[in-house]
C-alpha cells in the first residue's frame, strides 16, 4: 500500500435494467502510484468516465457500485459517509472535466469559483485567498492572472478555460488529479501546451494523475502506465512502452492500428483533372462590439484575407489551422452559407458569389456540406428517411422516390435501411455522422465541403468514417474541401494542404511536400505540436502473433 496512492479492486458498477449490458464497469482492478501519470484509454461507453466518477463519488443516481473496493489513505471510498467524501473531494482528490464551458458556472467569475474551493477547505482570509488564486493562475501559465480572476468563463478562450479548470483542480495541492479527456476539443498547439503543463505540474508536485483519453498520441506523449478499457472491463494494463509497442490484446491493437500516421501515403499516377473550385482573393470581415448607440468603438475581425486556392476534380484539399484561423469561415463562404465581402468562388467557371439567392439555389445541389456536429445540424423532429429525402424533395423529386433514394444512401454509408424510421437522438455519434454524409450525398453533388467531420469521434469510429469518405470519393469521383485541425487526419486524407493562420493561407502545397519539408514556421509549429509525433505506430496487421488471444 505504501507504493500506491489509489487501489481499485474488483470494482463493478451496475447499469439500470434495460441497458445494452449489465455493468458500466465490471471487475476493474487498477492502481495509481505517487508521481505517476496513468492513462486510461478506451472508446465512448467503455466505462472510463464511470470508473473515474465512482472514485470521486459523483455517480448519477441511477448508477450504483455493486462490488469492489476503492482504497485511498486506508479507507474504502465506497463505504465512507458523504461528509467525509466532501472533505476528500477537491482537497485530496480533484478532477479536471472534459468540457470546461459546461463545468464552470457562467454566472461567477473564475476567481470566485476557485475561491469557493479554498473557502470550503480552509480558514484563510479573503485577501490571502485572492493572492493564492492569482498565484495558481500564474502557475498554469495564464496571462494577466489578476484580470483572468475577474473574468467570466465566456470571456476566455477554450484553452484558457481549460487552464482555469486545471488551476481549480490543483489549488489545494491534492494527492490525486483525475483528468477526464481534458484536451479532446482543443487545437493541436493548445493541446500540446495543456499536456506539457499537466506533465510539468505533476512532476513538480509529485501528484498522481489518472488521465482519461481515447487518443493514443496523447498516451505516447505523457503516460507512465496504460490501462485499456472495453465494455466496462480492463483488457490490458502495463507500462506505457509495453502497450504502445507490444500490445497484446486484439482491442488494444485495433485502437492503435486506427491511429492515422503522420507520414502521408504516396499518391502515384495522379491524373491531372480540370479545376472544379477556384477561390480567388476571398475576403470576409466580422464586426463585434460597438456598444449601445455606438458608444464603444466596434472591433473588426478579418476572418478571411485574400484567400486563394484551387481544387481539381477528384482531389481533396485539406484546410488546416487552429480555431479562429478562418477555416470554417472560408468553407461557409464557398458554399454560400454566409456572404463574403470580396473575391470570387468559381464552380466550373461560374462565380457563386455574384449569384442571386434564386440563382444560387440551382447550384446548391452541386456543392454540399458535411457539418462537424451532426446532432446540431440534423433536425431532431424528423426521422432519418425524411431528413435525407428533404433536399431532393425541395429540388423537385417525388417524396416516394426520395425516400427510396434515402434507403439506398443508408446502405451506402453502412447503415441498415430499417434505421430510416428512427430519430437522430437514437443513434451514436458515428452513426449520426454517417447520416450527415448520406444527407450530403442525396443531391448527387460534385463537391463536398467537410467541416471537421471526425473531430468528435473515437479513433476507431473516426477511421471507419474516413474510410467511408475515401470510398465515396473514389466511387463518385468527388471533389472535397476537408477542414481539420488534426494533422494526422490531414496526412491520411488529403492530396494537398493549405495552412491557415489569422485568416490567411501561410503555406500551400502537396501533402507529401508540406509534411516532409514544411517551409513556414507556423506549419513547423503545428507539426511539432502533434502529440506522440516521435512514436512510430507499430503495424499490428502484419505483426507476429496478431491473431492470438
Amino acid at each position: 500500500m505504501a507504493d500506491t496512492l489509489l487501489d481499485i479492486e474488483g470494482l463493478t458498477v451496475d447499469l439500470p435494467a434495460g441497458a445494452d449490458r449489465a455493468h458500466a464497469v465490471e471487475d476493474v482492478n487498477l492502481s495509481l502510484r505517487p508521481n505517476e501519470i496513468l492513462c486510461v484509454v478506451g472508446e465512448s461507453g467503455s466505462g472510463k468516465s464511470v470508473m473515474a466518477r465512482t472514485v470521486m463519488g459523483l455517480l448519477p443516481p441511477r448508477l450504483h457500485p455493486s462490488a469492489g473496493v476503492v482504497r485511498f489513505e486506508d479507507k474504502n471510498l465506497l463505504e465512507v459517509p458523504p461528509a467525509y467524501m466532501r472533505e476528500v473531494r477537491g482537497e485530496r482528490i480533484s478532477m479536471i472535466f472534459q468540457e470546461p464551458m459546461t463545468a464552470l458556472n457562467p454566472l461567477m467569475t473564475i476567481g470566485d469559483q476557485i475561491d469557493e474551493m479554498i473557502e470550503t477547505h480552509s480558514d484563510l482570509a479573503r485577501p490571502k485567498r485572492f493572492e493564492r488564486i492569482v498565484e495558481i493562475l500564474s502557475d498554469v501559465r495564464l496571462p494577466e492572472p489578476e484580470r483572468i480572476a475577474h473574468a467570466y468563463p465566456h470571456e476566455l478562450s477554450g484553452g484558457q478555460r481549460q487552464r482555469a479548470m486545471i488551476a481549480m483542480a490543483l489549488i489545494l495541492e491534492p494527492a490525486i488529479v483525475i483528468a477526464d479527456e481534458p484536451t479532446t476539443a482543443l487545437d493541436v498547439t493548445t493541446q500540446a501546451q495543456i499536456l506539457a503543463l499537466i506533465k510539468d505540474l505533476q512532476a513538480e508536485r509529485h501528484t498522481g494523475v489518472m488521465f482519461i483519453t481515447h487518443d493514443f498520441g496523447v498516451v505516447a506523449e505523457i503516460a507512465d502506465r496504460v490501462a485499456v478499457m472495453q465494455h466496462g472491463k480492463v483488457v490490458e494494463f502495463a507500462e506505457a512502452g509495453e502497450v504502445l509497442n507490444r500490445a497484446r490484446h486484439p482491442y488494444t491493437r485495433a485502437l492503435i492500428a486506427a491511429v492515422p500516421s503522420l507520414v502521408p501515403g504516396r499518391r502515384d499516377d495522379v491524373k491531372i483533372e480540370p479545376v472544379v473550385i477556384d477561390v480567388r482573393d476571398l475576403d470576409k470581415r466580422y464586426s463585434s462590439g460597438g456598444g449601445l448607440f455606438g458608444r464603444k468603438e466596434a472591433r473588426v475581425v478579418h476572418a478571411a484575407k485574400s484567400v486563394s486556392f484551387t481544387i481539381r476534380r477528384g482531389e481533396t484539399l485539406g484546410l488546416v489551422g487552429e480555431s479562429g484561423s478562418g477555416k470554417s469561415t472560408v468553407a461557409r463562404c464557398v458554399v454560400r452559407l454566409i456572404d463574403a465581402d470580396g473575391g470570387a468562388v468559381e464552380l466550373d467557371g461560374t462565380d457563386l458569389l455574384v449569384l442571386s439567392k434564386r440563382e444560387m439555389n440551382l447550384y446548391r445541389k452541386r456543392i454540399q456540406m458535411i457539418f462537424q456536429d451532426p446532432f446540431a445540424s440534423l433536425n431532431p423532429r424528423l426521422k432519418v428517411d425524411r431528413l435525407i429525402a428533404q433536399g431532393p424533395v425541395i429540388h423537385g423529386m417525388k417524396l416516394e422516390d426520395a425516400i427510396e433514394r434515402a434507403h439506398e444512401l443508408l446502405r451506402l454509408v453502412g447503415l441498415d435501411p430499417r434505421a430510416a424510421d428512427r430519430y437522430p437522438h437514437e443513434f451514436s455519434g458515428g452513426q449520426r455522422q454517417r447520416i450527415g454524409i448520406a444527407r450530403a450525398l442525396a443531391l448527387d453533388p460534385e463537391v463536398l465541403i467537410a467541416d471537421e467531420p471526425v473531430s468528435a469521434l473515437d479513433v476507431s469510429v473516426q477511421a471507419q468514417v474516413l474510410e467511408l469518405l475515401a470510398d465515396i470519393r473514389k466511387q463518385f469521383h468527388l471533389t472535397m474541401l476537408f477542414i481539420t485541425h488534426d494533422l494526422r487526419v490531414a496526412a491520411h486524407v488529403c492530396d494537398s494542404v493549405a495552412v491557415m493562420r489569422f485568416g490567411q493561407i501561410v503555406e500551400y502545397g502537396s501533402t507529401e511536400e508540406l509534411f516532409t519539408n514544411p517551409r513556414h514556421p507556423y506549419t513547423r509549429e503545428l507539426l511539432n505540436a502533434v502529440p506522440g509525433k516521435e512514436w512510430d505506430i507499430p503495424d499490428f496487421v502484419h505483426a507476429a502473433g496478431a491473431d492470438d488471444d
